[in-house]
């Protein structure tokens, strides 16, 4: 039987027509990275630089770092490409002019030299008045690029030779060394000695920072000596709060508020060995503990996009620590191991973001020729069942959401 030419050619023609209108709704669906979504932030950073993507062996816990921007980690998530991007990241800085005072791209974890001000400060030329204007970041962890020496699927390698100046005047030259870990969900409750509950979602990032001292001449309490300093920046929001919990039996006053003028009452307050700190973004404050005050941990919650942020860091307690607020009238050699700032307008109205920021630092580098200073950081971010927030809440900080949510009522 010979085949109907005609019948032949319309249904070549319905199969045709069929194909291309399911090769049309294919097109319709793909949609673009939505705004605030870790694989919008991606395709973001990857038109400007070649950034390294860490991912956990289950592929949702995933980190972004770049090397041409100072070995940042950028931001991460814990749920894929899809999921909530937890760093800030400031898209206007890339492409603006070069800023005289700080380059600030963003990033949930830069590291940064210390001290910022004080009697051994790096960012201020010697003699200089110690006020915005002559306010400068160290062009090496600021603009410059970093070396990657090596990566793997779950670590990467970077480093960077520095020659800086001090406000004394001393001359430190020094070798930087950073390893970013990303680390399992078993290694995580390990690490925090608690059970996760499957309906939580987590990613957690590990830093090894470490300073060498390259230099001929050793750092000692008279030339002064730099530290290590952990910051990391996440997008604020109206119910956003720092926990910092505290040892009530350590001598002194429970923090430093008034590193850029007193933190009104209202936005900052202890209740039961906690300190609370507003992080909404509204008002330019910085807090900081005592290395005797803090039990190496810090925290946030934001209620709104239901994330729990939990930082660890190293504390050595018998060490000193280097005064970085914007005074030259108190001891070099007393300073804070950790610090919290909240962003707002400045006098003239302009913003840098708004964010906020959960930060660590090392003791001084006190080194001869050839020693090293280590100090490591860790974040976590957990977001998912309410009930599986509390008890990590609970577990870690030692306050519940509610505590939490109620602190400033």
């Amino acid at each position: 039987m010979k085949p109907n030419p005609i019948l032949t050619l319309s249904v070549v023609t319905i199969l045709l027509c069929s194909c291309h209108g399911k090769k049309n709704n294919s097109f319709n669906t793909a949609v673009a990275p939505q705004k605030g979504t870790f694989g919008y932030d991606l395709d973001f950073l990857r038109k400007k630089d070649n950034v390294i993507v860490l991912r956990d062996s289950s592929g949702a816990a995933a980190v972004a770092i770049s090397a041409k921007y100072q070995g940042k980690v950028f931001t991460s998530t814990a749920e894929g490409d899809t999921g909530k991007s937890f760093g800030w990241i400031n898209y206007k800085a890339f492409d603006a002019p070069v800023d005289p005072h700080m380059n600030a791209y963003g990033g949930e974890d830069r590291l940064w030299l210390g001290p910022e001000g004080g009697k051994f400060a790096l960012f201020f030329k010697k003699d200089a008045k110690m006020v915005f204007d002559n306010w400068v970041t160290p062009a090496p962890f600021d603009r410059e690029s970093w070396k990657t020496v090596g990566v793997s699927d779950h670590q990467l390698f970077l480093t960077k030779n520095m020659s800086l100046v001090n406000y004394k005047g001393t001359q430190l030259d020094l070798r930087v060394d950073r390893k970013i870990s990303i680390l399992e969900r078993n290694d995580i409750g390990n690490i925090l000695k608690m059970h996760l509950d499957s309906a939580i979602k987590v990613v957690g990032i590990k830093t090894d920072n470490s300073i060498t001292n390259t230099g001929k001449d050793e750092w000692t309490k008279q030339t002064g000596a730099p530290c290590l300093w952990n910051l990391d920046m996440f997008a604020p929001s109206p119910k956003a709060t720092v926990i910092i919990p505290y040892d009530e039996k350590a001598g002194g006053k429970v923090a430093t508020t008034d590193y850029f003028g007193q933190i009104p009452a209202d936005r900052v307050t202890t209740k039961k060995a906690h300190l609370f700190f507003k992080a909404d973004g509204k008002s330019r404050g910085k807090l900081g503990m005592t290395a005797a005050r803090t039990l190496a941990i810090a925290g946030s919650y934001d209620a709104i996009n239901n994330v729990l942020t939990i930082v660890l860091f190293d504390v050595d307690k018998k060490a000193t620590y280097l005064n970085q607020e914007w005074k030259t009238d108190k001891d070099p050699l007393v300073g804070d191991a950790v610090n919290a700032y909240n962003d707002g307008p400045l006098a003239s109205g302009n913003q840098l973001g708004p964010f906020y920021e959960l930060e660590s630092v090392s003791p001084g580098a006190f080194l001869k020729p050839d020693e090293k200073l280590t100090h490591q950081h860790y974040i976590f971010h957990f977001t998912g069942d309410a009930a599986g927030l509390n008890a990590i809440a609970s577990r870690m900080l030692g306050v519940s959401l509610a505590d939490i949510q109620s602190a400033f009522k």
